[in-house]
């Protein structure tokens, strides 16, 4: 397995609120194309801990791709945030911080698309970065941001600015707890009415995500106008040696080795090599040899093909297909809900064949 890490400057530190402050990196000089990014997408980084040597975390990057600016991510500390408060007290401009590359689906698939994006609290970060670049495109953007109160508005300069720049284009709700209350499901339904035919992006605490998307569900929004983020603090540590992962992976199959003496209600595997058809990027890769006890994305990678990821632990959403014919099972998934998995989506790194024919994609 090939982990391929970066050592990343900070070149800018801002402090957007008491709570909250954007990061900005210098690319490596001998890797830019690593980190060509699409609005929407995240860093996984690696923050020094005394007791685990590293806390792998995901934070969403609020820059645009398309504007020349820095790599910047935005994090807002959290309570019992580990990460989060070390890299608000302790981090400064001159230091370094390890990351793997960009990744992530939650982007727009068209940047001429009418967009309507949600956002909530420090889910406002992939708002940003959509916001910015979408305003390249053609299409008209609304946004819709709750926060407790007027001091926990990030970015709140950034879209006065914005929206001043593009009055045409860019419509900024504010909605206040503090003001207006919490919003309720009838509040959003309403909001929502007149923009019945844009995609809508939703990022935020999860109980605002939840009630965001079962609005969009009830107003029978089809499932690939609705992109909700996903991802979870990540357990493992997707930056250790190979020898480390190697012990890992090891561990894992022992595991499930045990789980599969102790039940029969997993389907068995095919009994032979499994035939995979795959979409990335535009381009279709056919083999005929996928061991059924190798993960789809360990495979693709023994191919050469750079399939997206990033936990390597069904934790995050960045290896996400979506199946369009044959079926995988998952070893471990902490992101897909019911309705993705309805949807066909299932995570690459995950999943075996449990048919002798899978075919999927990454778009």
């Amino acid at each position: 397995m090939d982990i391929e890490s970066f050592h990343l400057q900070v070149v800018d530190i801002v402090e957007e609120t008491a709570d909250a402050r954007s990061i900005s990196f210098e690319v490596p000089a001998d890797a830019p194309e690593k980190f060509v990014y699409k609005p929407g997408q995240f860093l996984t980084v690696a923050v020094p801990s005394d007791q685990t040597g590293i806390a792998a975390r995901c934070y969403s990057l609020s820059s645009s791709p398309h504007d020349g600016g820095p790599l910047t991510v935005t994090v807002k500390r959290t309570a019992d945030g580990y990460a989060s408060n070390w890299i608000c007290e302790n981090l400064e401009v001159g230091d370094t911080l390890r990351a793997l590359p960009p990744s992530g689906i939650f982007t727009p698939a068209s940047l001429d698309a009418d967009l309507l994006l949600f956002a909530g609290g420090s889910g406002v970060t992939p708002i940003m970065s959509i916001t910015r670049t979408a305003l390249t495109g053609s299409g008209k953007i609304v946004v819709f941001y709750a926060n407790r109160d007027e001091k926990s508005v990030i970015f709140a300069e950034e879209f006065t600015r914005l929206a001043a720049e593009n009055p045409d284009r860019l419509q900024v709700v504010h909605w206040l707890e503090s003001v207006q209350g919490i919003p309720t499901p009838e509040q959003v339904k309403a909001f929502v009415a007149p923009y019945l035919t844009y995609d809508v992006f939703v990022c935020g605490p999860a109980p605002y995500m939840k009630m965001v998307t079962t609005v969009l569900r009830e107003l029978e929004f089809p499932r690939e106008r609705r992109h909700q983020e996903k991802f979870v603090s990540l357990g493992g540590n997707p930056f250790g040696d190979i020898e480390e992962l190697a012990e890992a992976e090891r561990e894992i199959a022992d595991a499930e080795s045990d789980e599969a003496d102790e039940s029969a209600a997993e389907p068995p595997g095919p009994a032979g090599p499994v035939k995979l058809e795959v979409e990335l990027d535009g381009v279709d890769h056919t083999f005929d040899d996928w061991d059924p006890k190798v993960k789809l994305l360990e495979f693709l990678e023994s191919k050469g093909v750079k399939a997206p990821y990033s936990c390597r632990e069904g934790e995050c959403s960045a290896c996400a297909i979506r199946l369009v014919e044959g079926e995988v099972r998952m070893l471990h998934n902490d992101v897909l809900d019911d309705e993705d998995l309805a949807d066909g989506i299932r995570l690459g790194c995950q999943s075996l064949p449990t048919t002798d024919n899978v075919r999927v994609t990454y778009s």
